[in-house]
């Protein structure tokens, strides 16, 4: 008799462990995001002739500064999703090289303004 008994155990904790591993896919996952969230609007505002400093008051601190390379800002924004059902993983990357403290090239994922080539004054 505790033969039977322990195999119905044995065979409900199989059971109950089964039910519960397919249930994982219920569990929420969140969203991670990680990096400089960069608004289209925002990014139009920048120009050739910009300073370091006007670039950081338009876009806020790079994600990352160059160690090597002192006039490269890399802006990157990583989005994992949690739930692959809301949407895909993506990340956008924006570039900015200085030349004499001072922007000279844009490079990335975005769209440069029309009047990007037009100097502030």
């Amino acid at each position: 008799m505790s033969n039977i008994k322990a195999f119905l155990f044995t065979l409900s904790v199989i059971a109950g462990t089964t039910s519960l591993s397919a249930c994982s896919s219920w569990v929420f996952r969140i969203d991670i995001p990680q990096g400089n969230y960069l608004e289209a609007k925002d990014v139009e505002k920048l120009r050739i002739g910009m300073t370091k400093e006007q670039v950081v008051f338009v876009l806020g601190n790079p994600v990352l500064k160059d160690s090597f390379e002192k006039d490269i800002y890399y802006y990157i924004y990583e989005m994992k999703r949690g739930m692959k059902s809301r949407g895909e993983d993506f990340r956008k990357d924006l570039v900015i090289e200085f030349e004499n403290d001072k922007v000279a090239k844009v490079t990335g994922d975005f769209e440069l303004s029309e009047d990007f080539n037009t100097p502030l004054e």
